[in-house]
């Protein structure tokens, strides 16, 4: 598939990604030299990459919401819109130097996504009220589950929203809240997050050839 296939996507299936950052700070500072040792920011910010960001452009198609989960106070969710995002380069420090400035601002309201610059927004709440506004929006839900569907046998929606843990495994109270959906799979090894969605965008990819 060629660049210019891959940047006209958006107008066929919408992918929407939700990653959830355990130890991830909602608020306060945030070490751009040491992101492994601030929460596993590492592994968000590769996340980001790995759905927005191809070779000499961004996918239109694609979002990612962050969850910050750790630290002190309330969540925040922290949203990349690929179809509007602008200004930031895909180096780890570009993308980890706009969640560490909106960190260090105050939460909005859940459910009020507050833009800060282009392509991105951000909002109080948690994975139930991103689950939430999925629902209202027809977005499918998708689990990535090693004990799953496979992903290549996966009948494909327009609008396709797959949610994926930090490196550690889901809580029993998200496992709760995931019950009604379902669960799709890469396989029986455990993977980075960035890797698993570089392989499911290549599995959506595919079923637009």
């Amino acid at each position: 598939m060629s660049m210019m296939q891959i940047l006209i996507l958006g107008d066929y299936l919408q992918r929407f990604y939700a990653i959830i950052g355990h130890r991830a700070a909602s608020s306060g500072k945030l070490n751009l030299n040491d992101l492994s040792g601030s929460g596993r920011m590492d592994v968000l910010v590769r996340a980001i990459n790995s759905t927005l960001f191809i070779s000499h452009g961004i996918r239109n198609d694609s979002k990612i919401t962050l969850h910050l989960q750790g630290g002190e106070g309330p969540d925040r969710r922290i949203l990349f819109d690929g179809s509007t995002l602008s200004g930031v380069r895909p180096d780890e420090r570009s993308i980890a130097g706009q969640i560490k400035a909106i960190m260090k601002l105050p939460i909005p309201p859940v459910g009020h996504f507050q833009e800060v610059t282009q392509g991105i927004l951000h909002s109080g709440g948690d994975i139930s009220d991103t689950i939430n506004s999925w629902n209202k929006e027809e977005i499918e839900v998708n689990i990535l589950d090693a004990d799953g569907m496979n992903i290549s046998k996966k009948s494909i929606n327009e609008k396709v929203g797959i949610i994926l843990s930090d490196d550690l495994p889901f809580t029993e109270e998200e496992k709760n809240i995931f019950q009604p959906y379902q669960k799709i799979s890469l396989g029986e090894k455990w993977l980075q997050g960035h890797s698993c969605i570089s392989i499911t965008q290549y599995e959506l990819d595919k079923t637009l050839i």
